[in-house]
């Protein structure tokens, strides 16, 4: 299972860096997508069957939400997400059922709340470090 794991890991990381930043290596964002890829598959209990339905889905998923992004008006960029989100909500409830879906949609925004934490603290420290020298 952790071959299989790792696989799919590295796959999305080729196919969907979903946490690339500007101007940042391509290995960063493949290394969060790993911990993501671990993290949700873990959380979620995936089986290797519902892994290989569910990570297409996925990718798919998250194209969409990283064009949402783009948008500039804020209340639009929140409704469009919404509106990504509610169509691949049935999707995901056929690969994970109800409970895991509302887990997984839970889970997904935790994990990049504590992303953006960790990015923000290693931005400030870097920031302290300047000031200090």
């Amino acid at each position: 299972m952790k071959n299989f794991i790792l696989a799919i890991a590295f796959l999305l990381g080729v196919m969907s860096p979903t946490f690339a930043q500007p101007g940042g290596g391509g290995n960063k964002s493949e290394k969060v997508e790993a911990l993501y890829v671990a993290y949700m598959t873990k959380q979620l209990n995936l089986t290797e069957e519902e892994a290989q339905k569910f990570w297409p889905i996925h990718t798919q998923y998250d194209n969409e939400l990283k064009a949402v992004e783009r948008n500039n008006n804020e209340l639009e960029r929140q409704q469009n997400a919404l509106n990504v989100k509610k169509k691949y909500q049935d999707r995901f409830i056929k690969v994970l059922g109800a409970d895991r879906t509302n887990e997984f949609f839970r889970n997904d925004a935790e994990f990049r709340k504590r992303m953006i934490e960790r990015l923000k603290a290693i931005k400030e420290k870097r920031n302290d470090g300047r000031v200090n020298q």
